[in-house]
């Protein structure tokens, strides 16, 4: 029920603490037109684009030859690359916008979208935080999403290789003065995307709950974010020292999906006859996946995070290559291979990925054969 501002106001008047943000915060950051209206307000770079939404095409035409093409149409309510189209030409904008509004009205049940300037090639960066509520509120280090299909992330890791310590704190600067500024309860996520040619970043969204990939940021903090929620929620303020906090070493996280990443990344539903992950330092296994259960195609394919920490992000890769090599899996077709092959490719190992790499530069030749 995260996500869901009816479901915290039912909490609220029934009595019951709702683990996580207010009402107002998650409605507010929920509708991304007014999100971007208040991250202006508290002086965090947005992407040029429309300051409403829209639900009529004609409407909005005027408004994107203004913010130029190509440009992104954006679910108002959406998420997870729903509602979301990108627009090259201007001869392609009626027939791209009645489709991705479409889409979102049967997703989140809003078919308003709002234009973004699109970049060309971005770096996902994301910046974990946490506030208790009354004002105070920390920022960790960056989470680097930028290997993603479809806007579905598949790896993530911390620090990321394209930001240096200056970029940090400006980040960081940034997710602090948005999370202070709604008085923010909780864990979230504030993300943006980083133009590689320009160097500049600008805020995207707040996502107003826990993250798959908030396992990154625990590797290298030693602490607990599920429990921080649960502290803060019964009436705990943040320590003073977790600004200080400085994240050690490098951490890998791999969304291992029940897939077959040679044929499209299908899924791949079935019995899971075998199921071995090495285990060892550095290693977490986050899963609930078990030898003889029937994997659902009904649900998400996702059925395991492996993450790996290292002295380095050299070590960590290491350590990685072993893990993968090692795991045994059976019944069903998984993205184990995908990754293993994924962290020697040479513009990974060489920070040349961005978003859209994987469906516009990477080929299963590219890939090469498994060691």
């Amino acid at each position: 029920m995260s996500e869901n501002a009816a479901f915290a106001e039912l909490c609220a008047e029934h009595g019951i603490k709702f683990i996580g943000p207010s009402a107002e915060a998650i409605r507010m950051m929920g509708d991304k037109a007014r999100a971007r209206d208040v991250a202006t307000g508290l002086g965090v770079p947005v992407v040029p684009g429309s300051d409403a939404a829209f639900t009529d095409p004609s409407t909005a035409r005027g408004t994107a030859e203004k913010v130029e093409f190509p440009l992104l149409l954006k679910a108002k309510s959406g998420g997870g690359g729903r509602g979301m189209r990108i627009v090259h030409e201007p001869d392609a904008f009626m027939a791209q916008f009645q489709e991705a509004t479409r889409e979102a009205v049967a997703a989140f049940g809003d078919g308003g979208l709002y234009l973004e300037r699109f970049f060309d090639a971005v770096r996902h960066i994301e910046v974990q935080v946490m506030g208790d509520g009354r004002g105070g509120a920390v920022a960790f280090d960056e989470r680097d999403c930028s290997v993603q299909r479809r806007h579905q992330k598949l790896i993530e890791e911390s620090p990321s290789p394209m930001v240096d310590e200056n970029l940090r704190a400006r980040l960081k600067s940034a997710a602090l003065n948005l999370t202070k500024g709604i008085s923010y309860e909780g864990a979230g996520t504030i993300e943006f995307i980083l133009d590689i040619a320009s160097g500049e970043f600008f805020f995207i969204e707040m996502n107003t709950r826990i993250q798959v990939e908030h396992t990154v940021t625990e590797m290298r903090i030693n602490r607990d974010l599920i429990g921080m929620q649960l502290d803060i929620a019964g009436g705990a303020l943040l320590e003073g020292d977790l600004e200080d906090l400085p994240g050690k070493g490098h951490a890998i996280e791999f969304r291992i999906n029940a897939e077959n990443w040679r044929n499209g990344f299908m899924p791949s539903p079935g019995r899971l006859m075998e199921w071995r992950v090495p285990q060892g330092e550095g290693i977490r296994l986050d899963t609930a996946v078990y030898r003889g259960q029937q994997i659902s195609p009904f649900y998400d394919s996702m059925i395991a995070k492996l993450i790996v920490w290292g002295e380095s992000r050299e070590v960590a890769l290491a350590r990685s290559r072993a893990v993968l090599d090692g795991c045994r899996v059976d019944g069903v077709e998984t993205t184990i291979g995908f990754h293993r092959r994924l962290i020697d490719h040479e513009d990974f190992l060489h920070d040349r990925v961005h978003t859209r790499w994987i469906e516009t530069e990477m080929t299963l030749d590219t890939l090469g054969e498994a060691p």
